[in-house]
Formats: structure tokens, sequence, C-alpha cells
């Protein structure tokens, strides 16, 4: 580990926001518009290896993390990845690795890429939204076809091939209305790690979109998933938010962006080589530079994005700053502060009320899990004491 560094990690889009999908809720195809190279579809081979060496000469090691993004990332093509992983390879000092995670759809998951995929050791986020019913409400083809089937196949093609992809599931109104059905739908996959993610977009007059979730439906959505889990799957599969949760309540430090105080160490490098400040701030006002002109440390360092992101913590409202759930929530993602909070500040996390309703409820919960488990029970004896007891807890 080189001294004195501070690590960040790369949201790339080799493909910018190009998709083979047209979900009814994404919001990445407008990002297109800020791409300055408007013919270019796949990154450049030079500005490839120029990302590549930036990141690995910034980092302090012996991890440098590459989180392969969209659009739909599979689009760069295969070759874009071998050359990536070959890059890779050609510039890591020994003793140092490169994590590499693909966030995809799947659908152009043949054996040929989940055998590269499992050669080289990429972890897998296949987004799939449950049941096949509320998945094709919303995750349709360029041609208006649901994709649920396609999806599935690819991830049976993947763990036939080896590898156990982690389930990326949206909440939305559609998914919300069916909480245990989505749930159950994944849990069949067997994947072992399932991570929900709200849909919050936003129309031009501030309101949203009929796709999104709504606080109240967000709070059933994840009480309801939570007592399905604590009842019948422990040992079994990872929810991350529950697993974030019992993480932060045991003592340590979340890992997901969402939840911890600061932002800002994850850059976003587009096709044509700009690079933002965050995944969900890809405009003008938050451009940090390019690969052309800039290093990578120096805008991951700079007073911009040191700025950025201790705004987050800045920024609390003061219910925000006296909530007993801070530490697992720290004011939710700042994109989503679009509200008044309980005293009328302005700022507040939209999603906030069903959080409230969620950690009340999972916190006790999750503590006598963890105390049960300090004691050397089984998952199966925990399991069936929270059967027995959970509806007696207090939320």
């Amino acid at each position: 580990m080189t001294a004195g560094k501070i690590p960040f990690s790369l949201i790339v889009k080799p493909a910018g926001s190009r998709c083979n999908l047209h979900c009814r809720y994404c919001y990445y195809l407008e990002k297109s518009k800020y791409s300055s190279h408007e013919r270019q579809t796949v990154m450049g081979d030079d500005l490839l290896e120029a990302m590549i060496v930036q990141a690995i000469q910034g980092n302090p090691g012996p991890v440098v993390s590459f989180t392969w993004h969209g659009g739909e990332p599979t689009l760069a093509g295969l070759d874009f990845y071998r050359k990536a992983v070959a890059f890779e390879k050609k510039h890591l000092p020994r003793g140092w690795q490169a994590w590499n995670n693909l966030q995809t759809n799947g659908l152009l998951l043949d054996n040929e890429w989940c055998r590269f995929l499992q050669k080289e050791h990429f972890d897998v986020g296949l987004s799939i939204d449950g049941t096949e019913t509320v998945h094709d409400t919303n995750r349709v083809d360029l041609g208006g076809n649901g994709t649920w089937k396609r999806v599935r196949e690819s991830c049976r093609r993947l763990q036939r091939t080896g590898v156990q992809p982690d389930l990326l599931c949206t909440v939305t109104s559609a998914s919300a209305a069916d909480p245990v059905g989505v749930y159950r739908s994944l849990r069949e996959l067997d994947t072992g790690w399932i991570q929900f993610i709200p849909v919050v977009v936003y129309r031009e007059d501030g309101t949203l979109t009929e796709e999104s979730v709504t606080p109240e439906a967000y709070g059933d959505f994840l009480t309801a998933v939570f007592d399905e889990w604590m009842t019948n799957d422990l040992g079994r599969l990872d929810v991350q938010l529950f697993a974030e949760c019992a993480k932060v309540w045991a003592g340590g430090s979340a890992a997901v962006c969402t939840m911890a105080p600061t932002c800002g160490q994850v850059l976003v490098v587009e096709e044509d080589g700009a690079v933002y400040a965050c995944d969900h701030y890809v405009d003008s006002e938050h451009r940090l530079g390019s690969l052309e002109r800039d290093r990578l440390d120096d805008l991951a360092h700079g007073s911009f994005q040191r700025a950025f992101g201790l705004s987050k913590q800045d920024s609390l409202t003061e219910t925000c700053k006296h909530c007993p759930y801070l530490s697992v929530c720290s004011g939710g993602c700042p994109k989503d502060r679009t509200v008044k909070g309980p005293a009328g500040e302005k700022g507040h996390y939209l999603l906030c009320p069903g959080l409230l309703r969620f950690f009340a409820h999972a916190e006790p919960r999750l503590r006598e899990m963890m105390r049960l488990s300090g004691e050397g029970r089984t998952p199966a004896e925990i399991m069936e004491r929270m059967r027995i007891n959970g509806n007696n807890m207090p939320g």
C-alpha cells in the first residue's frame, strides 16, 4: 500500500448511456447529451488504458476498483473488456489486483461472455425486478417486449458457468404492491445476495413519476420483505440493506454510499473521458474534468470534490442531526433531499418517513438476531425464535 494516498473507485460507462432496454423509469438516457463526442459510442483504447493507469497510480492499493456501468456496459463488446483486463494486468504492481464489477441487464450474456466473466473473476450485478409481471411492467426492450424470461435465463447461465450474480432489484410503485411476491421470486434464483434500489424519478415540475415509489410504500415494502427474510432465509441469502444495518448497529461502518456520512469517493467516467462527481450528478455543474487533460487523483481529491462530499454531512436538516437512525441513514442520498422536514426545513430526504418505519421495526429484531448469533445459535434456531417472538417486539 502506498502511504498518504486516499482510495477512490470508478464507475465507468464504456458505452455511455446507450442501452438495449427502454425501462420506463430510466433516467440515464437523458445523460447522453453531456457527452462531448456525439459520434463516439465506445470508449477508445487510449482513454481506457489512460484511465486504468491513472486509477492505479492514484490509489494506495493493493486493490483498485472498477464498476462497469451504463446504460448497458455489455454494449461495449466483449473485446473491450478483454483489453481492459489486459491493461490492468500490464500496469498493476506486483501483489495488487483489480476488482471488476459488471452491472448489467443480462440480455447479451451468452456462454462466451459468462466464461470470460468467470475466468477473470468479475463480480456481476444482474438487474431483475422480481416477478415476471412486475419486471415486465417497466423493464422492456427497444421493441416494448418484456425481458424477464431472458434475464432469468442469463442468471441461470451465469450460475452454470460458476458465476453467482448479485441481484439488483428496483423498488417501484409496481414492486411495492407485491413485496413478498417480488422477494420470493428473487429468492428462487438462489444467488445469495439481493440489493433493493428505490426508484425516485422527478418530472420537470418536481413531482414524482408514476413508476416512482412513495415513502410510505417503500417503508411497507422493506418491512414486509424483512419479516419474510428473518423467519425463512437466515444463512441462505443476504439483503444488502439489512446486512449494512446490522453492520452499523454492531459498531461498524456502512459500505454503501447512500448510508455513508459523506460522498465523493466514487467518480464517474463517461465513454468520452469526461469525469463527474457522482453517478447521480452527471451534469455540467458536476463535471470535474477529462481524462485527456486531468489526472484522476487530482480530480478525486480536489477542492470541488471534497466540498461535494462534505456537503452531504454539512447540509443535514436539524431533524436528521437529532434522529436516532442517523448512523444507518446519514440523511439519505442528496439527490433526493427534495422535501420539507417535520419542522418545515427544506432539503429533507424524500424517503425518510418510510425508512423511519423500517428502522424502528428492524432494529430490535436485528439486535436480537445478532445477540442470538453471538450465543452460538444456528440460523434455524434464530429463525424459530423470531417466528415466535418477532411479532411481540416494538415497531
